[in-house]
């Protein structure tokens, strides 16, 4: 009785399936879940400043809001919607390029800018003083760019930088939100290219809520750590 002999695999096909068959599998399962569920974000640019820092990389929560097929802006379900305040991550309506901006308008809102000052549906926005201890522990005392205050709206509390009020999109509006549609706008308020510029941001273009900032190197210091940064929530 004769045995088929065994079939000797040549070296490529050796490596396809010992090496590169599951290391590609591991990559497609990785890539899939940074699109559809965990993502993070490098911040190369000055324009959510004071809250996020250039050389931040943040945490972003693909599922706050949604679940989309991944590698695409097609929901398969949504149980809830940017709100107020919240950070969230971007394709940009220019160029698909991802920005990281602040919701300043929800759907029917009524949106003006006035000085730098921002009014929603007619109401100021309260502007008051930092505290010290806070921009110690957040690694941004000293931090150069602009006058740094303490924004409040509906009980939603930040940081906000500018350098003037009569800078590049000081004056805006007042102008209603359509349905779908989101006014976003950078912490850094006379360094954002946000929607005082281009316009609303589709509902589908939002990506994910920024949460956390995982880690931070200072690049005007050789890319040292800021240790305090690390872990800092978002708000």
């Amino acid at each position: 009785m004769s045995s088929k002999p065994a079939q000797t695999l040549t070296p490529l096909k050796r490596f396809w399936r010992e090496w590169a068959r599951p290391l590609l599998t591991v990559a497609i399962v990785l890539t899939s879940l940074r699109s559809a569920v965990a993502d993070w974000n490098d911040v190369p640019s000055g324009s959510m400043r004071p809250t996020i820092l250039e050389g931040d990389r943040i945490f972003v929560n693909r599922l706050a809001y949604d679940l989309k097929v991944p590698f695409t802006t097609w929901h398969l379900a949504q149980w809830a919607d940017p709100q107020r305040g919240e950070i969230v991550v971007l394709q940009s309506p220019v160029d698909g390029k991802r920005l990281v901006k602040r919701v300043v308008g929800i759907p029917g809102d009524l949106i003006e800018v006035r000085g730098q000052r921002l009014y929603i549906n007619g109401t100021p926005a309260v502007y008051g003083p930092t505290n010290p201890l806070d921009l110690a522990a957040r690694q941004i005392a000293g931090l150069k760019g602009g006058q740094m205050a303490q924004e409040t709206f509906d009980g939603c509390r930040h940081l906000v930088m500018a350098q003037s009020s009569d800078g590049p999109g000081s004056d805006y509006g007042p102008t209603r939100v359509p349905a779908g549609q989101y006014f976003l706008m950078g912490d850094h308020r006379d360094s954002s290219f946000d929607s005082r510029f281009w316009g609303f941001a589709d509902r589908r273009l939002i990506l994910g809520r920024a949460s956390a900032v995982v880690f931070s190197l200072d690049y005007d210091r050789y890319f040292a750590p800021r240790w305090r940064r690390f872990g800092l929530g978002l708000s």
